[in-house]
């Protein structure tokens, strides 16, 4: 058995929310940042039920001026098997 890393999405999401206010933005200046016509996806990543794309991850790590690791929260709890 060995660890495998998994993305916590809920601790991701709440990342992206604290990171978005440290930086002074609404969830409005983001949703204009990424051309998105509802603020939608925007809510689902803050709330964890969704992740932002590699390339959405790209755009937030510059806008908050971060590295995709610093968004990116990962829980090495998780034990499995490496296999085909």
């Amino acid at each position: 058995m060995i660890s495998i890393p998994v993305i916590d999405m809920v601790a991701t999401g709440r990342n992206i929310a604290n990171m978005r206010e440290r930086a002074g933005l609404s969830v409005r200046d983001l949703q204009v940042t990424f051309g998105f016509a509802t603020p939608q996806a925007i809510y689902k990543w803050q709330h964890g039920t969704a992740m932002p794309t590699l390339d959405n991850l790209v755009v937030l790590a510059a806008v908050f001026g971060v590295t995709m690791d610093d968004i990116i929260v990962m829980n090495t709890e998780v034990s499995g098997q490496m296999g085909a």
